[in-house]
């Protein structure tokens, strides 16, 4: 089963409400309006693209040890997966899709690293949960994110919503500012070219982590 169909599994029981989840219907009406709102301010499409040079960045990981892009490039092609955090029932299943691909991943020579601007202690428990082998770096403040174009400012009635799920964004990430990146995927070239890249405000949609290898194999 690809990734998307297991996302779109999982959405469905989520708007039916099955157990699980119990949310009213109002619930799925705001997120589907904040999602199509993202989609019409066409941020989206100003993201960094292929063709495009790739910020350099150093970011710690949960141990807190900095993890430096340049020097990952300097071991071969980069791929980097932006995710919104560890409370993200669909970005956890990227990462274990992620997981499963990194095998292949290496062999093609490229090392992979997902970042969120959540805090360590929150990346520490993704890598436990989620059984990853691949280190998840904390982008503070969501900086680098902003410097891919990822990052976004969440509405006013869509905090409202996280707050009554619980979904404190500026306890889990240190930061009250109530911003998220895109979820989104990119391959670097050794040179720092972007080879691939696939940014989706629809956080619902990913693509598959095949879809990685043909950038990595030239």
């Amino acid at each position: 089963m690809t990734l998307q169909a297991k996302l779109d599994a999982f959405k469905a029981d989520f708007v039916g409400g099955k157990p699980p989840f119990n949310a009213p219907p109002e619930v799925h009406v705001v997120m589907k309006r904040a999602t199509a709102e993202l989609i019409a301010t066409g941020q989206a499409e100003r993201a960094l693209k292929v063709g495009d040079r790739a910020p350099v960045f150093t970011l710690d990981d949960p141990d807190g040890n900095p993890v430096s892009s340049a020097e990952l490039l300097a071991k071969g092609p980069l791929v980097l997966s932006f995710y919104r955090g560890v409370w993200c029932p669909y970005c956890n299943m990227e990462l274990q899709a992620l997981e499963e691909a990194l095998p292949a991943l290496r062999d093609l020579g490229a090392s992979l690293v997902a970042i969120s601007p959540q805090i360590k202690a929150n990346s520490r428990k993704s890598v436990r949960q989620n059984k990853l082998s691949f280190p998840i770096l904390s982008d503070v403040k969501g900086d680098v994110g902003a410097q891919f174009g990822l990052r976004f400012n969440l509405p006013d009635y869509l905090i409202d919503l996280y707050k009554g799920f619980g979904n404190n964004l500026p306890v889990f990430n240190d930061d009250p500012s109530w911003t998220l990146p895109m979820p989104a995927r990119f391959v670097i070239g050794q040179d720092g070219i972007i080879l691939y890249a696939e940014v989706n405000p629809d956080y619902t949609q990913r693509p598959d982590p095949s879809e990685l290898l043909p950038a990595l194999m030239g």
